[in-house]
């Protein structure tokens, strides 16, 4: 949505395909952190962003049976917006699809589910799709995969990722909140065991680690099982926890971390998640996908806008340009994120770390070290601006 928004305010006539009628779903990401923030005072949405429901978290901690460990604090960093801001997902592609809708050049057709690709010769000339009304044929110049880790355009073109792999899924539920738990997102870490919180207003997102395929196991344990465990973590919440009343109360996650090696064919361009799918870590998914997007516009907006008045074709070795601009980061965050995994998450799954990693440790305790992570949090690798 972002790309489409962009290539909208550029003059570039842009088709946006949404599967569902609305924008809410599962496990949508709903971290934006610093860097997309300043993204979105460029163009002049921080505003409206923040009317939305947004709670802010400058820090984040992790809790252990010796206390507590504050990983990052952004108020330390000499940002512009020192937090990072949890708003559903939903309401943020929304405010994005409204900006867009403002320019003559952008459609939002949804209940639209893309179904194949249309090719020329080795070249990607649109995508077939089904609506309630029928099948349908769009033709474009470039057409931009941005559907998510389970992609249909990137299986459609023949592109395949490389599994990094991941040692854990997600057991997500919501329970109340109440006034005295505090507001800020939280990790706690326990002896094979590891949650995560996350303030939602009048309820706790909760997201509670387990081993990679291991949740029939739990859910052959029974409910009881589930409850032990969170009991056993979070002992405040032990009461609220009888609200979960069966796994249909659950979802599960399955975690994937992977990336292509090429992001593009002729007439082809993926970006977000279905280029690189990311693990929870560090809540970055939607960060790096907007990144993308405006690596994209900025490298192809204004050869883009030239082809729809000239008639000529899009010159395809800008698409290399892009995936060589975002490759880099994409490739160090992953790192982070993969590190933070072996140091942190498969120990505290395995029962062989109860305790914050000395590194971690270590660099919370002195301010340049917890400075220096919270701004790479904050902005990650080569964070991306808007050109006019």
């Amino acid at each position: 949505m972002m790309a489409a928004l962009l290539l909208a305010r550029r003059g570039v006539e842009v088709t946006v395909l949404e599967k569902h009628a609305d924008f809410i779903r599962d496990f949508r990401g709903d971290t934006v952190h610093p860097s997309t923030l300043e993204l979105l005072d460029e163009l002049g949405l921080a505003g409206r962003f923040h009317q939305l429901p947004v709670k802010k978290a400058p820090m984040f901690r992790m809790l252990t049976e010796a206390g507590e460990t504050r990983i990052t604090d952004l108020r330390e960093a000499g940002l512009p917006f020192p937090y990072i801001a949890y708003v559903p997902q939903w309401d943020f592609l929304t405010l994005l699809a409204d900006e867009a809708r403002q320019y003559p050049h952008f459609r939002l057709v949804t209940r639209a589910e893309c179904t194949g690709l249309l090719q020329e010769d080795g070249h990607v000339t649109g995508v077939r799709y089904r609506t309630p009304d029928g099948d349908h044929e769009l033709r474009a110049r470039l057409t931009v995969a941005a559907d998510g880790r389970h992609s249909t355009v990137r299986r459609a073109a023949g592109l395949r990722a490389r599994d990094l792999g991941a040692p854990m899924d997600v057991v997500s539920f919501r329970l109340p909140r109440e006034e005295d738990d505090g507001d800020q997102p939280f990790l706690r870490l326990g002896t094979g065991h590891l949650i995560i919180g996350i303030n939602r207003g009048s309820y706790w997102q909760l997201g509670y680690l387990i081993p990679k395929k291991g949740y029939r196991v739990l859910e052959a344990a029974g409910i009881g099982e589930l409850h032990r465990r969170i009991d056993g973590l979070l002992p405040a919440f032990a009461e609220r926890m009888r609200s979960i009343g069966s796994f249909r109360d659950t979802s599960v996650l399955e975690v994937q971390l992977n990336r292509l090696t090429r992001w593009h064919r002729p007439g082809l361009l993926v970006i977000g998640d279905a280029a690189h799918a990311m693990s929870p870590v560090g809540g970055v998914g939607i960060n790096l996908a907007v990144q993308d997007a405006v690596a994209a516009v900025n490298i192809l907006g204004t050869a883009l806008r030239r082809s729809q008045y000239s008639g000529s074709s899009l010159d395809d070795s800008l698409l290399g340009q892009v995936q060589r601009r975002r490759t880099p980061p994409t490739v160090a965050t992953q790192l982070f994120q993969r590190a933070i995994q072996a140091r942190l998450i498969r120990p505290a799954l395995t029962g062989s770390q109860a305790a914050v990693p000395l590194p971690l440790r270590l660099m919370s305790r002195f301010k340049p070290s917890r400075v220096a992570f919270s701004r790479f949090v904050a902005q990650g690798f080569r964070p991306e601006h808007v050109r006019a």
